[in-house]
Protein backbone atom coordinates (compact mmCIF):
# COMPACT_ATOMS: atom_id res chain seq x y z
CA UNK A 1 0.00 0.00 0.00
CA UNK A 2 1.66 3.48 -1.15
CA UNK A 3 -1.40 5.77 -1.16
CA UNK A 4 -5.13 6.78 -0.43
CA UNK A 5 -5.65 5.31 -3.92
CA UNK A 6 -4.75 1.55 -3.23
CA UNK A 7 -7.65 -0.95 -2.30
CA UNK A 8 -8.65 -3.71 -0.62
CA UNK A 9 -11.04 -5.76 -2.54
CA UNK A 10 -14.06 -6.90 -0.85
CA UNK A 11 -15.77 -10.41 -1.10
CA UNK A 12 -17.97 -9.88 -4.39
CA UNK A 13 -15.05 -7.92 -5.86
CA UNK A 14 -15.84 -4.41 -5.10
CA UNK A 15 -12.97 -2.41 -4.59
CA UNK A 16 -12.61 -0.13 -1.40
CA UNK A 17 -9.78 2.77 -0.68
CA UNK A 18 -7.54 1.51 2.30
CA UNK A 19 -7.82 4.80 4.39
CA UNK A 20 -11.48 6.45 4.22
CA UNK A 21 -12.56 10.41 5.80
CA UNK A 22 -14.33 9.58 8.94
CA UNK A 23 -17.01 12.56 9.71
CA UNK A 24 -18.82 11.78 13.16
CA UNK A 25 -19.54 14.86 14.79
CA UNK A 26 -18.78 16.74 11.60
CA UNK A 27 -21.33 19.10 11.62
CA UNK A 28 -23.89 19.79 8.61
CA UNK A 29 -22.53 23.37 7.92
CA UNK A 30 -19.92 25.48 5.95
CA UNK A 31 -17.53 24.18 8.33
CA UNK A 32 -17.92 20.24 7.78
CA UNK A 33 -18.14 21.15 3.93
CA UNK A 34 -15.10 22.34 3.59
CA UNK A 35 -13.84 19.53 5.79
CA UNK A 36 -15.10 16.75 3.46
CA UNK A 37 -14.13 19.50 0.41
CA UNK A 38 -10.31 19.69 1.99
CA UNK A 39 -10.05 15.72 2.13
CA UNK A 40 -11.00 15.48 -1.56
CA UNK A 41 -8.78 18.11 -2.48
CA UNK A 42 -5.68 16.24 -0.47
CA UNK A 43 -6.50 12.77 -1.93
CA UNK A 44 -8.96 10.79 -0.13
CA UNK A 45 -11.76 9.24 -2.13
CA UNK A 46 -13.54 7.15 0.58
CA UNK A 47 -16.24 9.36 2.40
CA UNK A 48 -17.63 7.91 5.88
CA UNK A 49 -21.17 9.62 6.87
CA UNK A 50 -24.25 8.06 8.38
CA UNK A 51 -28.12 9.17 8.60
CA UNK A 52 -27.29 10.12 12.52
CA UNK A 53 -24.41 12.27 11.55
CA UNK A 54 -26.91 14.89 10.39
CA UNK A 55 -24.58 15.89 8.25
CA UNK A 56 -25.27 14.07 4.72
CA UNK A 57 -26.34 17.24 3.23
CA UNK A 58 -23.08 18.90 3.22
CA UNK A 59 -20.90 15.85 2.63
CA UNK A 60 -23.30 15.21 -0.70
CA UNK A 61 -22.40 19.00 -1.69
CA UNK A 62 -19.02 18.56 -0.63
CA UNK A 63 -18.73 15.61 -3.27
CA UNK A 64 -20.92 17.53 -5.89
CA UNK A 65 -18.49 20.89 -5.46
CA UNK A 66 -15.31 18.67 -5.56
CA UNK A 67 -14.83 18.81 -9.70
CA UNK A 68 -14.56 14.92 -8.82
CA UNK A 69 -16.62 12.28 -10.92
CA UNK A 70 -19.28 10.19 -8.53
CA UNK A 71 -17.72 7.25 -9.75
CA UNK A 72 -14.21 8.25 -8.32
CA UNK A 73 -15.45 8.47 -4.77
CA UNK A 74 -16.23 5.58 -2.37
CA UNK A 75 -19.94 6.96 -0.26
CA UNK A 76 -20.61 5.04 2.92
CA UNK A 77 -23.50 5.78 4.95
CA UNK A 78 -25.99 3.98 7.89
CA UNK A 79 -29.19 3.28 8.47
CA UNK A 80 -29.85 4.40 11.93
CA UNK A 81 -31.89 2.58 14.99
CA UNK A 82 -35.06 4.09 14.54
CA UNK A 83 -34.97 2.99 11.03
CA UNK A 84 -34.74 -0.84 11.47
CA UNK A 85 -37.34 -3.03 9.46
CA UNK A 86 -37.79 -3.55 6.13
CA UNK A 87 -39.89 -1.22 4.53
CA UNK A 88 -38.15 1.59 7.75
CA UNK A 89 -35.05 0.66 5.83
CA UNK A 90 -36.36 1.19 2.17
CA UNK A 91 -38.07 4.55 3.26
CA UNK A 92 -34.65 5.26 5.18
CA UNK A 93 -32.31 4.35 2.12
CA UNK A 94 -33.95 6.76 0.07
CA UNK A 95 -33.78 9.73 2.50
CA UNK A 96 -30.15 9.61 2.85
CA UNK A 97 -29.56 9.29 -1.01
CA UNK A 98 -31.96 12.65 -1.36
CA UNK A 99 -29.70 14.34 1.49
CA UNK A 100 -26.38 13.18 -0.03
CA UNK A 101 -27.75 14.31 -3.74
CA UNK A 102 -27.09 10.42 -5.03
CA UNK A 103 -28.60 7.93 -6.94
CA UNK A 104 -26.48 5.27 -5.29
CA UNK A 105 -24.27 4.06 -2.44
CA UNK A 106 -21.05 2.55 -2.33
CA UNK A 107 -21.41 0.95 1.10
CA UNK A 108 -24.14 0.92 3.45
CA UNK A 109 -24.55 -0.63 6.69
CA UNK A 110 -26.76 -1.17 9.81
CA UNK A 111 -25.38 1.11 12.28
CA UNK A 112 -25.88 -0.70 15.24
CA UNK A 113 -27.09 -4.10 16.13
CA UNK A 114 -29.34 -4.09 19.33
CA UNK A 115 -31.29 -0.48 19.32
CA UNK A 116 -33.06 0.40 22.17
CA UNK A 117 -36.37 0.70 20.56
CA UNK A 118 -36.22 -3.09 19.19
CA UNK A 119 -34.72 -4.99 22.05
CA UNK A 120 -36.69 -7.62 22.52
CA UNK A 121 -37.20 -8.06 18.88
CA UNK A 122 -33.63 -7.12 17.53
CA UNK A 123 -32.91 -9.99 15.72
CA UNK A 124 -36.04 -10.11 13.36
CA UNK A 125 -35.99 -6.82 12.71
CA UNK A 126 -32.41 -6.63 11.51
CA UNK A 127 -33.38 -9.80 9.34
CA UNK A 128 -35.98 -7.27 7.53
CA UNK A 129 -33.51 -4.69 7.85
CA UNK A 130 -30.61 -7.08 5.96
CA UNK A 131 -34.05 -8.33 3.66
CA UNK A 132 -34.21 -4.98 2.19
CA UNK A 133 -30.27 -4.21 2.05
CA UNK A 134 -30.10 -7.41 0.07
CA UNK A 135 -32.59 -5.89 -2.42
CA UNK A 136 -31.13 -2.97 -3.17
CA UNK A 137 -27.84 -4.81 -3.65
CA UNK A 138 -29.77 -6.86 -5.94
CA UNK A 139 -30.61 -3.66 -7.97
CA UNK A 140 -27.62 -1.90 -8.00
CA UNK A 141 -28.19 0.83 -5.92
CA UNK A 142 -25.46 0.09 -3.44
CA UNK A 143 -22.39 -1.66 -4.18
CA UNK A 144 -21.48 -3.06 -1.14
CA UNK A 145 -23.88 -3.80 2.22
CA UNK A 146 -22.61 -4.33 5.52
CA UNK A 147 -22.78 -3.77 9.60
CA UNK A 148 -21.20 -1.64 11.98
CA UNK A 149 -20.58 -2.54 15.95
CA UNK A 150 -21.58 -5.81 15.72
CA UNK A 151 -20.01 -8.65 17.36
CA UNK A 152 -19.96 -12.32 16.78
CA UNK A 153 -23.52 -13.14 18.47
CA UNK A 154 -25.02 -10.52 15.89
CA UNK A 155 -23.47 -11.74 13.16
CA UNK A 156 -24.82 -15.23 13.65
CA UNK A 157 -27.67 -14.46 13.87
CA UNK A 158 -27.84 -12.22 11.06
CA UNK A 159 -26.63 -15.27 9.17
CA UNK A 160 -29.14 -17.01 9.92
CA UNK A 161 -31.41 -15.63 7.06
CA UNK A 162 -28.87 -13.86 5.39
CA UNK A 163 -28.54 -14.79 1.31
CA UNK A 164 -25.52 -12.28 1.26
CA UNK A 165 -22.63 -12.22 4.16
CA UNK A 166 -22.01 -8.72 5.27
CA UNK A 167 -18.85 -7.09 3.55
CA UNK A 168 -17.84 -5.27 6.09
CA UNK A 169 -18.06 -4.66 9.83
CA UNK A 170 -17.08 -1.15 10.85
CA UNK A 171 -16.54 -1.04 14.82
CA UNK A 172 -14.32 0.67 17.13
CA UNK A 173 -10.52 -0.24 16.57
CA UNK A 174 -7.63 1.68 18.10
CA UNK A 175 -4.45 0.38 20.04
CA UNK A 176 -5.63 -0.69 23.48
CA UNK A 177 -9.20 -2.43 21.84
CA UNK A 178 -7.93 -4.43 19.02
CA UNK A 179 -10.72 -6.72 19.60
CA UNK A 180 -8.65 -9.57 18.67
CA UNK A 181 -11.41 -12.69 18.96
CA UNK A 182 -13.93 -10.44 16.53
CA UNK A 183 -11.20 -9.29 14.22
CA UNK A 184 -10.40 -13.17 13.96
CA UNK A 185 -13.84 -14.17 13.48
CA UNK A 186 -14.96 -11.48 10.70
CA UNK A 187 -11.26 -12.40 9.09
CA UNK A 188 -12.47 -15.98 9.01
CA UNK A 189 -15.67 -15.24 7.26
CA UNK A 190 -13.93 -12.31 5.11
CA UNK A 191 -15.58 -9.43 6.63
CA UNK A 192 -13.50 -6.09 6.29
CA UNK A 193 -13.12 -4.53 8.82
CA UNK A 194 -13.11 -1.02 9.10
CA UNK A 195 -11.90 0.80 12.30
CA UNK A 196 -13.59 3.83 13.36
CA UNK A 197 -12.04 6.35 16.52
CA UNK A 198 -8.31 4.97 15.17
CA UNK A 199 -7.24 7.31 17.61
CA UNK A 200 -9.29 6.37 20.43
CA UNK A 201 -11.51 9.66 20.88
CA UNK A 202 -7.82 11.62 21.23
CA UNK A 203 -6.83 8.79 24.51
CA UNK A 204 -3.55 7.84 22.46
CA UNK A 205 -1.82 10.88 22.87
CA UNK A 206 -1.64 10.52 26.10
CA UNK A 207 -0.08 6.66 26.23
CA UNK A 208 3.54 6.79 26.93
CA UNK A 209 4.26 3.33 24.77
CA UNK A 210 2.44 5.17 21.39
CA UNK A 211 4.88 8.63 21.98
CA UNK A 212 7.96 6.28 22.17
CA UNK A 213 7.06 4.72 18.92
CA UNK A 214 6.35 7.66 17.65
CA UNK A 215 10.16 8.99 18.43
CA UNK A 216 11.70 5.59 17.39
CA UNK A 217 9.65 6.50 14.10
CA UNK A 218 10.82 9.92 13.93
CA UNK A 219 6.39 10.86 13.21
CA UNK A 220 3.65 11.30 15.06
CA UNK A 221 1.36 9.29 17.70
CA UNK A 222 -1.29 9.86 15.36
CA UNK A 223 0.64 8.47 12.12
CA UNK A 224 2.01 5.67 14.32
CA UNK A 225 -1.59 4.47 15.46
CA UNK A 226 -3.21 5.02 11.54
CA UNK A 227 -0.58 3.04 9.98
CA UNK A 228 -0.63 -0.08 13.09
CA UNK A 229 -4.57 0.04 11.33
CA UNK A 230 -3.45 -0.08 8.13
CA UNK A 231 -1.20 -2.29 8.46
CA UNK A 232 -3.50 -5.38 10.60
CA UNK A 233 -5.27 -4.91 7.50
CA UNK A 234 -8.06 -2.32 8.94
CA UNK A 235 -9.78 0.15 7.34
CA UNK A 236 -9.32 3.07 9.25
CA UNK A 237 -11.35 6.40 9.28
CA UNK A 238 -9.41 9.41 10.76
CA UNK A 239 -11.71 12.52 11.36
CA UNK A 240 -11.09 16.25 11.69
CA UNK A 241 -12.05 19.84 10.29
CA UNK A 242 -9.08 21.27 10.72
CA UNK A 243 -7.28 21.25 7.19
CA UNK A 244 -4.23 20.82 8.22
CA UNK A 245 -4.76 17.52 10.32
CA UNK A 246 -7.08 16.35 7.32
CA UNK A 247 -3.53 16.21 4.96
CA UNK A 248 -1.48 15.15 7.79
CA UNK A 249 -3.66 12.02 8.70
CA UNK A 250 -3.46 11.36 4.70
CA UNK A 251 0.15 11.03 5.12
CA UNK A 252 1.01 7.60 6.40
CA UNK A 253 2.41 5.89 3.51
CA UNK A 254 6.11 6.82 4.03
CA UNK A 255 7.19 4.04 6.69
CA UNK A 256 7.21 0.85 7.76
CA UNK A 257 6.03 -0.77 11.49
CA UNK A 258 7.80 -3.52 12.32
CA UNK A 259 6.45 -6.66 13.33
CA UNK A 260 7.65 -6.53 16.41
CA UNK A 261 6.09 -3.42 17.73
CA UNK A 262 2.87 -4.01 15.52
CA UNK A 263 2.56 -6.64 18.25
CA UNK A 264 3.50 -4.48 20.60
CA UNK A 265 1.11 -1.81 20.15
CA UNK A 266 -1.61 -4.71 19.83
CA UNK A 267 -0.77 -5.91 22.90
CA UNK A 268 -1.93 -2.84 24.96
CA UNK A 269 -4.38 -2.87 26.76
CA UNK A 270 -7.06 -0.68 28.16
CA UNK A 271 -4.95 2.50 27.69
CA UNK A 272 -7.81 4.47 25.56
CA UNK A 273 -10.71 2.18 27.36
CA UNK A 274 -12.99 -0.37 26.22
CA UNK A 275 -16.22 -0.53 23.48
CA UNK A 276 -19.43 -0.36 25.27
CA UNK A 277 -21.65 -3.68 24.81
CA UNK A 278 -23.79 -2.53 22.08
CA UNK A 279 -26.58 -4.50 23.74
CA UNK A 280 -26.69 -2.13 26.37
CA UNK A 281 -26.79 1.18 24.34
CA UNK A 282 -29.28 3.59 25.66
CA UNK A 283 -30.35 3.95 22.14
Amino acid sequence: MKNLNDTYTLQNGVKIPVVGFGTWQTPNDEVGYKAVLKALEVGYTHIDTAAVYGNEVSVGKAIKDSGMKREEIFLTSKIWNDAHGYEATLKAFDESLERLDTDYLDLYLIHWPNPLAFRDTWEETNAGTWKAMEELYAAGKIKAIGVSNFCERHIDALLKTAKVVPMVNQIRLCPGDAKEELVAYCEEKKILLEAYSPLGTGKVFEVEALKEMASKYDTTVAKVCLRWSLQRGFVPLPKSITPERIADNADIFGFDISADDLNIISNLTGCCGQSDNPDEKPF
